[in-house]
């Protein structure tokens, strides 16, 4: 099959056929596009780019949201939705990238030899033909949990455009490839991770903070800025290759590492060294490992073992740790701060 693909343009929003629901919308697109809607003020442009992920809708939504609202923006807009090809193979809205191919948001970066690379490049070939004065990339965590923005810098600019959805921002020195790496002097950048999929309020948050990002007179001047709580450089807890992990709470279910089915709360709030993670299995501890910016980091400085069961060291923060095995098999189980 050609996985090979091209980003349309769309340029008459009026050829837009929105259908009844956001899925429709998706559904007739002709796959990865660049929408271009005129603004109040011409001589000025935003970008929002959302779908890298074809499992993480919350974007589209809001976008589908707001062309049915007919609103004309306060700049020109550039939309770009992405993995439409992975957003519509059934069952719908679930893979967060088809099987055999790249994480999209790892792409941004040579080399640009395969699908998903040609495909990144000509995005951002696009953004820097319109030289936007901010860029939004939109995404839905990978479990249940809060919204937060995610950026590799945490000045006033970044934490205003972050206030537009959140109070909370990861700033990050560890370079994956991503589209929020773009982000410098002319253009700041930054990802909103909205909440889960599956979490109502992740669509409210898309959708009103997309809305004033393209509605506001000014979006990177903001009082607002001052209460956006920055977290710096969190860590990674990876899974090596061929991990056992399961979903569980049966008291004998197998596995090198088990997670219950209610792990996810575990995003929300602080955990503290009383509170176990998981359930370990004879190997599950040697399976584990941290990363960070300046590479692998001692295990033992941040988690141990008591009784079979995995802890923390001391009160710490989770961000994103995801119920789907494959994406915490092949990216990381969770972030956190210690």
């Amino acid at each position: 099959m050609d996985t090979r693909e091209s980003l349309h343009w769309i340029r008459d929003r009026s050829s837009l056929d929105l259908g009844a629901s956001p899925l429709e919308f998706v559904r007739k697109l002709p796959g990865p596009c660049a929408l271009w809607l005129e603004g109040k003020d011409v001589n000025r442009t935003r970008a929002l780019c959302t779908l890298l992920h074809g499992n993480e809708p919350s974007g589209c939504n809001a976008i589908w949201q707001f062309l049915k609202g007919g609103e004309t923006p306060h700049t020109n807009a550039l939309l770009i939705i992405a993995s439409v090809r992975a957003a519509m193979t059934e069952p719908r809205f679930s893979y967060r990238m088809l099987p055999g191919q790249r994480d999209l948001n790892r792409c941004f970066r040579p080399p640009f030899d395969d699908s998903r690379g040609e495909l990144a490049l000509q995005i951002l070939e696009t953004i820097s033909r319109h030289r936007p004065e901010a860029l939004l990339d939109i995404h839905n965590t990978s479990g249940s949990g809060p919204a937060f923005g995610v950026s590799i810098n945490g000045d006033q600019r970044h934490r205003a455009l972050t206030s537009l959805f959140t109070n909370d921002l990861i700033v990050t020195d560890l370079r994956l490839g991503a589209l929020m790496e773009l982000s410098d002097d002319q253009q700041p950048t930054v990802t909103i991770e909205c909440g889960g999929s599956r979490d109502p309020a992740a669509d409210l948050v898309a959708g009103e903070g997309i809305y004033r990002f393209l509605c506001s007179e000014q979006v990177l001047e903001s009082s607002a800025a001052n209460s956006v709580t920055c977290y710096r450089n969190p860590l990674r807890l990876e899974l090596a290759e061929g991990t056992r992990l399961c979903y569980s709470d049966a008291p004998d279910a197998p596995g090198d590492l088990v997670l219950s089915l209610r792990a996810e709360a575990l995003n929300y709030g602080t955990l503290s060294p009383q509170e176990p993670i998981a359930r370990l299995g004879p190997e599950g501890f040697s399976k584990l490992r941290v990363t960070g910016p300046s590479g692998t980091q001692p295990l033992e400085a941040h988690f141990e073992v008591r009784d079979g069961q995995l802890y923390s060291r001391a009160p710490t923060r989770l961000f994103m740790l995801t119920m789907r095995p494959e994406i915490a098999l092949s990216d990381c189980l969770f972030y956190f701060m210690g």
